[in-house]
């Protein structure tokens, strides 16, 4: 199997890497042994016990350090990756009014940090008008934000940005001052909630209804042409959950997906108990994080999350059309084939071509990838003694072309 098929690798830029460095030196003094046994054992929590994850956890200086060393780096690049993926006009654009973001339940500012960092790549005087504030839970993890934040910007030599933080319990809707000075600061071109929805509301009766409620209060603090990001882990749980917030938020008409859904319909991925959507994107890795993997015996080449764009303005990342599709999988070779899941408004669906259909017209089923959008003139479903095929067929006289890489 393929599942990059050439796609250009996401890379966490020296500057951010020396600035997390740095933060981690002066505060989390950790040996070696300690740090990768941190890793290892935050990776459990994460992904095996959820439940068991204290929503301080980053005031325990080992995990801090875990998780400025290990995971820092991994969930700045996924959030990258995204703002590669909108409308750059979002966050980019002639005016010369300063970019607002709001990062929610940002531990030690990954949010604000990638966002920063991703302006000033391409354009640093766009980097010194951004305002970002950041909100958690952890005031530890948010004085460990605001160096971080502040090392950068001496490297960069970045003057004007600035980085507001407040401490803050997302769950409470009433007296909570990050609240009241969210909306003074606002309204905000980007709201980033990255790796922490699927901890809100555990114990409430109906843990959906709540992180929709919240996400749809959120949304009123938006610009009109503003974009908020959920990002979550490539987990069936966390991931249907995510799922599940979607469909909330769509029935209600609070806002449409910019991406990665290419229809507003309910998610087919809900159908199937066994099924979820998620992203897996190629990542070159730094070599702080290589020498870990070696320690604990991981192996983190790719970036995987789960993620919805969601935008209150009606735009979306392609015109909705009943013959363009997300591929949602690897493309899986199989012996005198090719297939991978295609999902659309009408459905989720198993697609692939015959070795020996294989024309000038349909070549590009070759080049398909987790995440691509693309477009095809006609799927055939054959019928065998009376049954519908479940996968569906590209012809030899088919057209396809991929319209949107990832």
């Amino acid at each position: 199997m393929r599942p990059f098929n050439g796609q250009r690798p996401a890379r966490v830029s020296p500057l951010a890497l020396q600035a997390i460095s740095q933060s981690t030196q002066a505060r989390c003094q950790v040996e070696s042994v300690r740090l990768a046994h941190a890793v290892a054992e935050l990776s459990r929590l994460f992904t095996k016990e959820r439940k068991s994850l204290s929503s301080q956890y980053l005031d325990d200086s080992e995990y801090a350090a875990a998780y400025l060393c290990y995971y820092m780096p991994v969930n700045l690049s996924k959030i990258q990756v995204l703002l590669d993926e909108f409308l750059t006009e979002t966050i980019v654009g002639e005016e010369q009014a300063a970019r607002r973001v709001l990062d929610l339940g940002s531990g030690p500012g990954t949010g604000g940090l990638a966002v920063l960092d991703w302006l000033y790549q391409r354009n640093p005087e766009l980097a010194r008008r951004l305002a970002v504030m950041a909100v958690d839970s952890s005031g530890r993890a948010l004085q460990q934000a605001d160096e971080i934040w502040n090392s950068y910007c001496r490297e960069a030599d970045i003057v004007g940005a600035t980085f507001t933080v407040c401490v803050g319990n997302l769950e409470r809707s009433v007296k909570e001052p990050w609240r009241d000075r969210a909306k003074d600061r606002g309204p905000f071109d980007l709201i980033i909630l990255a790796n922490c929805l699927n901890e809100l509301f555990a114990a409430a009766v109906d843990p959906i209804f709540s992180r929709a409620r919240l996400v749809a209060d959120l949304l009123r603090l938006l610009k009109p042409h503003g974009a908020m990001m959920l990002v979550e882990p490539a987990l069936r749980e966390t991931s249907r959950a995510l799922h599940q917030v979607r469909d909330r938020l769509l029935q209600e008409q609070r806002c449409t997906i910019y991406s990665p859904c290419l229809h507003e319909r309910n998610c087919p991925a809900l159908v199937n108990p066994d099924d979820w959507c998620h992203e897996e994107r190629p990542w070159d890795v730094p070599a702080s994080i290589l020498e870990i993997d070696q320690e604990v015996g991981f192996i983190k080449d790719a970036l995987k999350f789960s993620y919805l764009l969601l935008r209150i303005d009606g735009r979306t990342i392609v015109g909705r059309q009943p013959d363009v599709y997300r591929v949602v999988s690897e493309l899986r070779e199989f012996k005198g084939e090719k297939r991978a899941w295609l999902c659309n408004e009408l459905g989720r669906q198993d697609v692939g071509r015959l070795d020996r259909n294989a024309s000038s017209e349909n070549a590009a089923v070759d080049d398909w990838h987790r995440g691509a959008i693309v477009q095809i003139e006609r799927i055939v479903h054959r019928e065998r003694d009376g049954k519908r095929s479940t996968v569906g067929r590209v012809e030899s006289d088919s057209a396809v072309q991929i319209i949107r890489s990832v």
